[in-house]
């Protein structure tokens, strides 16, 4: 009976390429704290998680020199993040904020890494014939 690695690891490589490009969007959030009329943007974690699962996301492009829209992030499209407090110069970012749903999805990704990790070695274990 032969099983894929696909099917082995399942949604983990989805779930672990999702928080490492959130977390590039957080930092880049973080980096323009004071970049007047910069907007805050992130993605909803499990919403995209559930689509990449569900259906493959194709772009088709009408006509040769269409580009791919740039809003979008491994087929989801980013969302602006709404202050609580707005700025005078425009900037939406809220570092303490940013800051901390940065940390949430670091201690996120490390958990998914140990998830992963737990499920190679159980590979490796029942390759390898061990009880």
């Amino acid at each position: 009976m032969a099983i894929s690695f696909e099917k082995a690891l399942g949604f983990m490589p989805q779930a672990l390429a999702l928080r490492e490009k959130r977390g590039e969007v957080l930092a880049s959030n973080l980096a323009n704290a004071d970049t007047p009329n910069y907007k805050a943007r992130d993605l909803d974690f499990h919403s995209v998680l559930q689509q990449t699962q569900s259906q493959t996301v194709s772009l088709e492009r009408t006509r040769p020199g269409h580009l791919a829209p740039s809003n979008e992030l491994l087929g989801a499209t980013m969302m602006f993040r709404n202050p609580n407090q707005a700025s005078l110069d425009g900037n939406t970012v809220e570092a303490h904020i940013e800051q901390a749903k940065y940390t949430e999805n670091a201690v996120q990704y490390q958990a998914s890494l140990r998830f992963l990790n737990g499920r190679l070695s159980g590979l490796m274990t029942a390759i390898r014939g061990e009880a």
